[in-house]
């Protein structure tokens, strides 16, 4: 695919003076319609507008790519505009001068990113975002391109297949930067005469993909990325890891850095010895990279857990709703049984994720067992004395078979060659379930599950006003960050309450989580003047969202002015996870938002307890806003 099959004279315009960037995607847009490649202009430019409202598209230079997909775009195309004197930055480099617009079918997922690829590998040359920027027609222009296309023609693979240095590059939207981190690597490995194979993690998936050849004759591999990427393969070599945007801002350096031999190994994925102590100095850092670790290994298994739990709670729903519409008893209780199934699945699936995150397949075994003894709260005392050591049983079961099982790979190294057949799938097995089952039912389930026991009693027992201060508490906490670690630990919480039919708890919870976007949605509509035309174009979007329980809709408006946002959100939702508590109110299922009202207790309330929320959160953030200046209605 060439750029010049997409790009047309028509849809080029040069040297024209715009006031911003809301008035450059209107000229592009009306260039692409021109070049008959839409036909909606509208609904295409809100498209365009949506998407730099979640990341700003300029890749630096004076240079920005806009892009949208739509069902607008009959056929891909491209756009070109250049500017004078140029765009403010909205990333604080320099003035944007040229700006090249993506137009891709709704569905051409594969196609986007590949013109979204060779359009970036073209603006990586020093020379020619110049020699665009000082076109004087658009033949001119057209000349320029195809000129450098002809240079930079597909050649044939070179016949050695090993490489000095490896690469994998990933972004979290896996487009621009995820291609601009593979081209600057390897425009300075090609200065610095070194054979480099480059990996990129995509939005169209991996391409390119190094071979374990390959990876085992390279002297360093270089992890540029802001995404997870499959890093196990690496296990004992050198791993220099950065974030994408070091490989864009200095990838030569980050090439001498590889080839200088100091880069440390990645432990083996069966090595647990313990680690060095850190360097001088380096303290803060070490303890950071292991907080960091244990983070990830904890929402490895939080993530799967809560599939179990939505899962089982929404069947759980399902049965009471049919029960209450008359349904036949046996369907019912099928629908409750397998709810319970799975919710019951939930600690062992939490414990073996956790515990797989940190040593592989060998630790879940040993984890899930702990997993399984957590959620039965196991001791020495008889079973009528057995109550759950919960989510905290969970976790330590998870940490402790991690750490057990990459233990136990460590020593396996020092065992005779002739255990071999037998310690991997006999000894380590039975002597990491063993040493697990006894650190659960000796020192974690005794005082775990007492502390839960009194926990469980304590909210059995609080006052109206104790239990309205915790409904707007919880409330106020969905609010804060949007689907980031305060959101889940709140989410997490009303959802371990559903196990102990604490349901209260997890109504002011998913009150918490629907009033932020449809607060956003409200002020949009009673203090329009405080947001731009795209923004107030949002606004039925983010109440369906705020009504199926999707907080992560108020987030391009919180992360764009978080001091109004954010405040203004958190007091709406503590108010209606409040009054939810007030209203005695009720909800046994994980997910839903006003789509679960047929089994939610109260349901009238419920919902005028959201609407309260709601609406003061929409006032009080109105009301912050219009202390600013209103932004420009085409920004």
């Amino acid at each position: 695919m060439q750029i010049t099959d997409l790009l047309k004279p028509e849809s080029i315009a040069l040297h024209r003076a715009i006031p911003d960037k809301g008035a450059a995607i209107h000229q592009l847009a009306a260039l692409m319609s021109c070049a008959r490649n839409i036909t909606d202009v509208e609904t295409f430019e809100q498209a365009v507008r949506q998407r730099e409202e979640q990341t700003p598209t300029e890749v630096g230079g004076g240079i920005a790519i806009p892009h949208a997909k739509c069902a607008a775009v009959t056929a891909p195309g491209l756009a070109a505009l250049t500017v004078e004197p140029g765009l403010p930055s909205a990333t604080g480099g320099e003035p944007v001068r040229l700006l090249f617009l993506i137009a891709a079918p709704e569905h051409a997922d594969a196609l986007h990113v590949q013109m979204l690829s060779r359009l970036a590998t073209l603006l990586m040359d020093p020379v020619l975002p110049g020699q665009l920027m000082q076109a004087d027609t658009p033949e001119e222009f057209l000349d320029i391109i195809a000129g450098w296309e002809r240079q930079h023609a597909p050649r044939a693979p070179a016949q050695p297949t090993t490489y000095k240095l490896l690469a994998v590059t990933g972004c979290p939207l896996g487009l621009a930067h995820t291609f601009l981190a593979a081209e600057a690597l390897q425009n300075a490995a090609a200065e610095l005469e070194v054979r480099l194979k480059v990996e990129t993690n995509g939005a169209d998936g991996v391409k390119n993909r190094l071979t374990p050849e390959e990876i085992t004759a390279a002297s360093c591999i270089i992890v540029a990325a802001d995404k997870p990427v499959e890093m196990a393969r690496f296990a004992g070599k050198p791993v220099l890891t950065v974030p994408v945007g070091a490989a864009v801002r200095s990838p030569r350096a980050l090439l001498e850095e590889a080839l200088s031999g100091t880069v440390p190994r990645l432990p083996e994925q069966d090595e647990a010895s313990p680690e060095k102590p850190p360097a001088a100095g380096k303290t803060g850092q070490w303890l950071h990279a292991r907080l960091h670790h244990g983070y990830t290994h904890l929402m490895n298994g939080v993530s799967h857990m809560l599939h179990f739990l939505t899962g089982g709670g929404l069947l759980i729903a399902l049965s009471l709703l049919l029960s209450n519409l008359g349904a036949g008893q046996d369907l019912t209780w099928t629908l409750d049984t397998l709810g319970k199934a799975a919710i019951n699945l939930m600690y062992p699936v939490l414990a073996g994720y956790i515990a797989s995150s940190m040593a592989g397949e060998a630790a879940l075994v040993p984890a899930m067992v702990g997993g399984v003894l957590a959620q039965q709260g196991v001791t020495l005392m008889p079973q009528q004395y057995w109550t759950t050591s919960g989510f905290g049983g969970a976790l330590a079961a998870g940490f402790m078979a991690g750490l057990i099982a990459r233990f136990l790979q460590w020593g396996g190294k020092r065992l005779p060659k002739q255990l071999d057949p037998i310690k991997n799938t006999l000894l380590f097995p039975a002597l990491a379930v063993g040493l697990v089952g006894v650190f659960m039912v000796y020192w974690v389930n005794p005082p775990l599950s007492l502390f839960n026991g009194m926990v469980y009693q304590f909210l059995n027992e609080m006052g109206d006003a104790n239990r309205v201060a915790l409904g707007a508490v919880l409330g106020a906490l969905m609010a804060l960050d949007y689907g980031g670690p305060i959101n889940k630990a709140a989410y997490l919480f009303g959802t371990i309450a559903i196990v102990n039919d604490q349901f209260d708890i997890m109504a002011s919870v998913m009150m918490g989580g629907m009033v932020p976007p449809m607060a956003v949605a409200l002020c949009c509509l009673l203090f329009p003047r405080c947001f731009t035309d795209a923004e107030r174009r949002t606004a039925p979007q983010n109440l369906l969202l705020g009504a199926s329980f999707v907080t992560e809709g108020a987030l391009p408006f919180a992360l764009k002015d978080p001091l109004r946002v954010v405040p203004a959100c958190a007091l709406g939702s503590g108010v209606a996870g409040a009054l939810s508590m007030v209203f005695h109110c009720g909800c046994p299922a994980p997910h839903g938002g006003l789509f679960l009202l047929p089994v939610v207790n109260h349901p009238l309330l419920y919902i005028a307890a959201l609407a309260a929320g709601t609406l003061v959160g929409a006032l009080v953030m109105g009301h912050l806003k219009k202390m600013r200046p209103a932004p420009s209605q085409t920004e």
